[in-house]
C-alpha cells in the first residue's frame, strides 16, 4: 500500500486546509449560535411564514405552502416532484434537523461494480492501490473548517453527504457558497430536487462518539450552526442522465449551494473563517503531485460522525467514450463522503478545489470525481452572479 504521510508532507494540503483567517470560534462570542436548527436562516414571507417567492413556486405546482411546511414535503409522488433547474425550493422548517436526526441520516451510496466500466479503457489508468482514509485532526474548526456535512431528505429517508465552503468571486470574503455533488441535491434522470437541504460546517467538531453525541450540546454537533440552502444548481447532464450508480451523468456530478446566513448579516465564510478557491483549468494529472479528498464517510466500516481525508496521486477513469474522463484516487472512504471536495496545491502554494467525490466501487478502495471544466465554471459563475452583493 502506498505510504500516505510522505505525500501529505510533499503537497502541504493539510497545512493549506487549516484556518488562515481569524474568525470567532464555535465557543466564542459572535459564533453562529448555539442552536443546531436554523429557523432564523430563512427569509420570512409577508405573512411571517414561507418566503413569498418559495410559496409562489409551490403554488404554481399545485402545492399548498402551509401543507408543505406541515409535512407535505414527504409526498414524493413522481408527478409532482419538482425536477427542473428553475423549480428548486427549500423553505426552512423550524426544528427539523435536530442533532439526533442528523446522526441517523444515511449515506446515498453511489457505487459501481468493476463490470460497470464499459467506457474506453484506453483512457482509464490501472486501478489504484487502496489508500487508507486518515481521521482529520481535532478540533475540525482549526484544521478543516470549510469542510462539513450536507443533510437532505429523499424518498428513502434522511440522507447525508459532504461539502466545502468555496470562495465567491462576486462576494469576496463574504461567500455563502458550498460545493458538493449533484447526487446530493438532485436524484438525476428518474427524480427531482431533494428537500430540506442544509449544510453544517465542522460537524461534530470534537470528534465525539455516537454515545457521547447523545448527550452533547447542539453547538458540539453544529459548532457554527445549520445553514439552509436557498438555491442550488447542478449540471444539466446530471439532471438529465444521472442514475443510482452515477451512470453517464457521473462525469458531471457536481453542484453548488447558496446558503442563507443565519442572522442575515455575517456570511458563512466570515463565520467559519475560511473558504477554498475553485479551479476549472487544473493541470494534467502528470503535473499534479498529489490530490486530497476530504469528507465524512458513513458506509461501513465508518459511521458518518468523523471527518477523514485521503491523499494520492490521481489517475484517469473513463465511464463512457462520449463523456469526460474523471479523476480517480485510491481511498477507502465510503458513501457519505460524496460531495466532499478534492484539492490540489495551487500556484500560490495553497489548496484549491478541483473536484468532488462522486462514485466508488462496491468494495471501496478508490474514489472518482469529475474534472471541472467550462460547464462547471458556467454553473459556478451563474450562482455567483445570482447573489452578487447579497
Amino acid at each position: 500500500m502506498r505510504s500516505i504521510r510522505p505525500l501529505l508532507a510533499a503537497t502541504g494540503l493539510v497545512a493549506a486546509l487549516a484556518l488562515t483567517a481569524t474568525a470567532c470560534g464555535p465557543d466564542e462570542d459572535g459564533a453562529a449560535g448555539s442552536s443546531a436548527t436554523a429557523g432564523s436562516a430563512g427569509e420570512k414571507g409577508s405573512d411571517g411564514g414561507l418566503p413569498d417567492s418559495l410559496g409562489d413556486t409551490l403554488k404554481k405546482h399545485g402545492v399548498d405552502p402551509e401543507k408543505w411546511k406541515n409535512g407535505e414535503w414527504r409526498n414524493w409522488n413522481k408527478d409532482t416532484w419538482l425536477r427542473e433547474a428553475k423549480d428548486f425550493v427549500n423553505p426552512v422548517i423550524d426544528g427539523l434537523w435536530k442533532p439526533e436526526r442528523m446522526t441517523s441520516a444515511e449515506e446515498p451510496a453511489k457505487t459501481m461494480a468493476a463490470g460497470d466500466l464499459t467506457g474506453d479503457q484506453g483512457v482509464s489508468d490501472p486501478e489504484p492501490a487502496p489508500v487508507r482514509a486518515e481521521p482529520e485532526k481535532l478540533p475540525y474548526h482549526q484544521y478543516a473548517a470549510p469542510v462539513g456535512k450536507v443533510f437532505f431528505d429523499s424518498p428513502e429517508g434522511s440522507m447525508v453527504c459532504s461539502g466545502t465552503v468555496v470562495k465567491d468571486p462576486r462576494n469576496p470574503g463574504r461567500s455563502n457558497l458550498v460545493w458538493t455533488a449533484g447526487h446530493c441535491v438532485h436524484a438525476g434522470a428518474n427524480g427531482g430536487w431533494y428537500r430540506n437541504i442544509v449544510f453544517v460546517p465542522s460537524y461534530n467538531d470534537q470528534g465525539k462518539s455516537a454515545a457521547a453525541l447523545r448527550n452533547a450540546q447542539p453547538q458540539e454537533v453544529a459548532p457554527y450552526g445549520t445553514y439552509w440552502a436557498d438555491w442550488a444548481a447542478s449540471s444539466g447532464e446530471w439532471i438529465g442522465d444521472g442514475g443510482p450508480t452515477g451512470g453517464e451523468g457521473a462525469p458531471y456530478d457536481y453542484a453548488v449551494l447558496h446558503v442563507k446566513p443565519q442572522n442575515g448579516t455575517k456570511s458563512l465564510e466570515e463565520t467559519v473563517g475560511n473558504a477554498l478557491p475553485v479551479t476549472f483549468d487544473a493541470p494534467g494529472i502528470q503535473q499534479i503531485s498529489g490530490m486530497g479528498a476530504w469528507g465524512y464517510p458513513a458506509g461501513p466500516p465508518y459511521n458518518g460522525l468523523l471527518m477523514h481525508q485521503c491523499v494520492d496521486h490521481p489517475g484517469r477513469l473513463s465511464i463512457s467514450p462520449g463523456t469526460p474522463t474523471m479523476y480517480r484516487i485510491g481511498c477507502t472512504m465510503t458513501g457519505g463522503s460524496s460531495g466532499g471536495g478534492w484539492f490540489i496545491e495551487g500556484p500560490d502554494g495553497k489548496s484549491t478545489l478541483v473536484s468532488n467525490t462522486s462514485i466508488g466501487p462496491v468494495t471501496s478502495g478508490w474514489l472518482a470525481g469529475p474534472r471541472l471544466g467550462e460547464g462547471a465554471k458556467g454553473i459556478f459563475t451563474m450562482m455567483s452572479d445570482k447573489f452578487a452583493g447579497r
